[in-house]
């Protein structure tokens, strides 16, 4: 197969469609928010001058990958997030010249079909061992056979968000906050994807008819105080585009607080630009949920990144899957944790692995999250332990699981605990009357 020529291949390799391109980059006029988002009208943004080109510095292990396998492309290109998503790795060919593939990714790569596509920008794909295929950032994005292996429980929507979409791309799962699915495309695709069944597919784009949709839905239920701006991720858009969706949330009066969740500092840190900050900071309260797996992702491009949404004022959470030979361990995890606080960024979530179709090799038992916790709880601070939850498959929402440091109670209403050493205390847990 190694001889094969590439023409032959190209049948087999459905990797990316040809839709899969960021929808983003043709202009959008704002004037269209002034005129549908009532009751405040809202001024026609101005338009700004061209952002200047950047150089930014980067760390070792990615100069020396661009050096081999880029070795035209400047430090502007490298910097460049349009570049990087342009030259994006997709193709078993290109990872092939990268890599020394297993069998089990090279068969994978091969039989490529309607799974979830492969793509990974330059930037992280320098963070990928060349030889290691058992290394925790290789295993997040370069595909194996087992993930079409369908296993017991697994299902293509394990979290029913489809049944709690009352428009398509809105899912309202709990009484005063919505997720908004902007985009289904990445620059980056994780192997445990829980929105694997759409994302990377090119069927949901920031189009405004169906975003308007979204918006009148929002207005119409007064309820809904919060929204999540996801997908896919949302800050491959361009400004102007996720400027639409902001400007629009904001219009909506009982909206307090929007938030986006993305991957972009991990995988590509060279999309959170000035410019991008800038229009951010117009549209606060905003939050921010970045998705960060494990300890090498924290290199100095993404604390860059981090800094700079930071410095804007926008609070960062973080949000981590457990994953089998990836971060299943205390030592792993306490580094993460370590290296987010460093970059000002808060643990927030740590999920179980969502049962989704070709899952079972990523995920761990749940007793090996919860004996995690254990082990940072009293080992490190407070701030730096997520909470661990389990997104309750069909629907149910996120459902905290831990350790039990509560033992009981004696017959004088006294609780018996026990703390992180395995010392048991007593509290005396009774109120007078």
């Amino acid at each position: 197969m190694r001889n094969a020529p590439l023409q032959a291949m190209q049948l087999n390799l459905n990797l990316v469609e040809p839709e899969e391109e960021p929808p983003s980059r043709g202009p959008i006029t704002l004037l269209s928010i002034v005129q549908t988002a009532p009751p405040t009208p809202l001024k026609t943004l101005a338009p700004e001058s061209p952002p200047k080109r950047r150089s930014l510095r980067m760390n070792s292990r990615c100069r020396s990958f661009r050096n081999l396998f880029f070795p035209d492309a400047t430090d502007e290109q490298w910097s460049d997030w349009h570049w990087q998503i342009q030259n994006r790795i997709r193709d078993l060919e290109t990872v092939r010249r990268m890599i020394r593939l297993s069998h089990e990714e090279e068969k994978a790569l091969e039989l490529a079909g309607k799974m979830l596509p492969m793509a990974v920008t330059p930037h992280y794909m320098g963070l990928v061992s060349p030889m290691d295929p058992d290394q925790a950032i290789r295993r997040a994005v370069i595909p194996t056979v087992y993930e079409m292996r369908q296993c017991p429980g697994e299902a293509g929507d394990p979290l029913g968000e489809e049944h709690q979409s009352p428009v398509p791309g809105l899912v309202h799962r709990y009484p005063d906050r919505v997720l908004l699915l902007a985009t289904d495309f990445c620059s980056t695709y994780c192997r445990y994807c829980t929105r694997s069944r759409v994302v990377g597919h090119g069927a949901l784009t920031p189009d405004p008819e169906r975003l308007q949709k979204i918006f009148e839905y929002i207005r119409k239920t007064p309820q809904i105080r919060d929204v999540l701006i996801s997908g896919g991720d949302p800050l491959t858009m361009s400004d102007d585009r996720l400027e639409y969706i902001l400007c629009n949330l904001r219009a909506i009066p009982h909206v307090e607080i929007i938030r986006i969740g993305t991957k972009i500092p991990a995988v590509l840190p060279q999309r959170v630009t000035p410019q991008l900050v800038k229009m951010l900071r117009k549209y606060h309260p905003l939050w921010m949920s970045l998705h960060f797996t494990h300890p090498d992702e924290c290199c100095h491009e993404t604390v860059k990144a981090c800094g700079m949404l930071a410095d804007a004022g926008i609070p960062l959470g973080s949000q981590t899957v457990l994953l089998k030979g990836i971060n299943d361990d205390a030592e792993t995890m306490t580094s993460l944790m370590h290296g987010m606080m460093k970059m000002r960024v808060k643990p927030y979530y740590l999920y179980q692995c969502d049962p989704i179709f070709g899952s079972e090799h990523f995920r761990t038992p749940v007793s090996k999250g919860i004996d995690i916790i254990r082990h940072m709880r009293g080992f490190t601070t407070g701030y730096a332990i997520p909470t661990y939850v389990i997104d309750a498959p069909g629907g149910g929402g996120k459902i905290p699981v831990g350790p039990d440091y509560v033992q009981g109670k004696n017959a004088a209403g006294d609780l018996h605990l026990t703390n992180y050493e395995g010392k048991s205390f007593q509290y005396p847990d009774y109120v007078a009357d």
